[in-house]
């Protein structure tokens, strides 16, 4: 695909480095980068020292990893953002309600990523912070948000995405997903069962701004050893909408002050 005369690759290069870390590969050789990236060598280890120099990346030598000062990339965008500030003082309230983990996350790409959360205890394989991402059409606040995208932009979703069956539950085919998404939209919320990971249930709800749009959404995550999808529904759904709705009202004040998202 051409690129347009402003694209600067050395930076798109620079910034692949930063993400060939995670938590599977928290150290890498030189070798290592070079082959995630697609670098050269020689490339890569240019890059690598810069962002030694940087302070974004540290060495012994012979491994590289991601160096503390890297946060402060992603807390720029937390910090203009007023959606997990607004949200973290009612989250806390809903999970003491409740007594069940609660997370918000936003749109990006085909993946939500969690800007706020408040656990109770650990119910997934996967632990789960801020800054965590999840393929969107498998996950409760994915799919609420998903609903509320203008046909357009929902039907490009279901063009490029890659629906694979996470579980024997997993909704992993267009035609289905969007039915469910259909049905989502209609009812305001999503319940997904045990189609991110065994044992995992979640609701959710979508935050929206002034214009009605999905900003975020927020759920309520439960084993589900501990509540059936009905139990969900009847107990949990309540109080996350009228967290949901505090939210907005709260955002609706911040709005003047900050941008949404």
């Amino acid at each position: 695909m051409p690129r347009e005369p402003y694209y600067v690759q050395s930076l798109e290069r620079g910034l692949a480095v930063i993400r060939a870390f995670d938590s599977r590969n928290p150290e890498l050789t030189l070798s290592d980068v070079a082959r995630a990236c697609g670098l050269t060598r020689a490339a890569a280890r240019r890059f690598l020292l810069t962002l030694t120099d940087l302070g974004y990346v540290r060495t012994d030598g012979r491994l590289f990893s991601l160096a503390p000062r890297v946060l402060e990339l992603g807390y720029s965008y937390l910090s203009s953002l007023s959606l997990p500030e607004v949200a973290e003082p009612h989250l806390e309230r809903l999970v003491a309600e409740v007594r069940e983990s609660s997370s918000m996350s936003v749109l990006d790409g085909d993946d939500i990523v969690y800007v706020a959360r408040v656990p109770t205890s650990r119910i997934m394989r996967v632990a789960i912070n801020v800054g965590t991402r999840f393929p969107a059409y498998a996950t409760s606040m994915g799919r609420v948000m998903l609903a509320a995208l203008p046909e357009p932009e929902l039907d490009a979703y279901l063009d490029r995405a890659k629906l694979e069956r996470l579980t024997d539950r997993t909704i992993h085919t267009p035609d289905a997903l969007r039915a469910e998404l259909r049905q989502v939209h209609l009812q305001g919320h999503s319940i997904v069962d045990q189609e991110l990971e065994e044992g995992l249930r979640a609701i959710a709800a979508p935050i929206r701004d002034r214009t009605g749009a999905a900003t975020g959404a927020v759920n309520i995550s439960v084993h589900a050893a501990r509540a059936t999808v009905d139990e969900i529904r009847e107990r949990l759904l309540p109080p996350l909408l009228a967290a949901t709705a505090a939210i907005e009202a709260d955002l609706r004040v911040a709005a003047p002050r900050r941008t949404i998202a």
